[in-house]
């Protein structure tokens, strides 16, 4: 895996758990009964975004630790995952490349 690849996984894993982290322990206007005119009784009052931010970046490193090292160890690989088997039979992703391929005569 590319330094490329490893920022954009960790990237991808930390908008997701950033995501499922928001709405936890969130207080809203309606709850706190302080609703500001105007604005809808759902809106936060107390968010913690820092203290989220950090949580999320936690627990999205150990995540992409466990999930960067399955893929540079090879346990799971793109064709773990290929159902429809349309990489080709052979061991490599070309078809021409891989071990099955017919051979064909050179051209005269």
């Amino acid at each position: 895996m590319s330094i490329a690849s490893a920022i954009v996984l960790f990237m991808v894993i930390w908008f997701m758990t950033f995501l499922i982290v928001i709405p936890i322990r969130i207080q809203t206007q309606g709850d706190l009964n302080e609703i500001v005119p105007g604005t809808h009784a759902g809106s936060p009052e107390h968010h913690h975004l820092r203290k989220k931010a950090w949580i999320t970046t936690g627990v999205s490193f150990v995540l992409w630790v466990i999930i960067g090292g399955t893929i540079i160890s090879g346990v799971i690989s793109v064709r773990d995952i290929d159902l429809f088997e349309r990489m080709g039979p052979g061991g490599s992703m070309w078809y021409s490349e891989s071990k099955d391929a017919p051979v064909s005569a050179p051209a005269e």
